[in-house]
C-alpha cells in the first residue's frame, strides 16, 4: 500500500476550489515515450493507483521501465458508522492524490509502442477517472 513516511500533521483539511482548475505542473511527459493523463478531477486512493501500479507491472514485465508520477499524500478520514455528531474528526481511513485534469499519472518506455499502449489501457481500467494515452 502507498502511503508517506511521515508527515507533519496526522489530518489534513480538505481543501475547496480544487477541481475549479486545470493543473499547470505535471502535464508534459518528462522521461517516458507513452503517458497516460487525466481527464478529470477526483481524488483517486491508494488503493487505485496500487491495483493500477500492479496491472502495468504484470503487462509491462521486465524489460520495459515505467515512472509513477503521482503520490497520495493527503489523508483521508472518516467516522465509524453510527456515532452520534460532534467528537472531533474521525481516524486516518486512507491516503489519496489529488490528480486534476491535465496530469500524467503514468510515463513507459522501452518496449514496443504497441504493448506500451495494451499496459496502459489495462492500467486505465483500474482509476474511476477518464484517461487519455499520450505520445512524445
Amino acid at each position: 500500500m502507498l502511503w508517506p513516511k511521515k508527515t507533519k500533521y496526522r489530518k489534513a483539511q480538505k481543501g475547496r476550489g480544487l477541481n475549479k482548475t486545470i493543473a499547470t505542473k505535471g502535464t508534459e511527459l518528462e522521461w517516458g515515450e507513452l503517458g497516460l493523463k487525466s481527464m478529470e478531477f477526483k481524488l483517486l486512493s491508494s488503493k487505485e493507483i496500487e491495483s493500477a501500479l500492479n496491472e502495468l507491472k504484470k503487462r509491462l514485465g521486465k524489460k520495459a521501465k515505467f515512472w509513477l508520477r503521482i503520490f497520495p499524500h493527503k489523508p483521508k478520514t472518516k467516522k465509524p458508522p453510527e456515532v452520534r455528531m460532534g467528537g472531533g474528526k474521525g481516524d486516518v481511513e486512507d491516503y489519496v492524490a489529488v490528480v486534476k485534469p491535465g496530469v500524467i499519472i503514468f510515463e513507459v518506455s522501452g518496449l514496443d509502442k504497441n504493448l506500451l499502449r495494451y499496459a496502459l489501457k489495462s492500467a486505465s481500467y483500474k482509476f474511476s477517472i477518464k484517461t487519455k494515452i499520450i505520445e512524445k
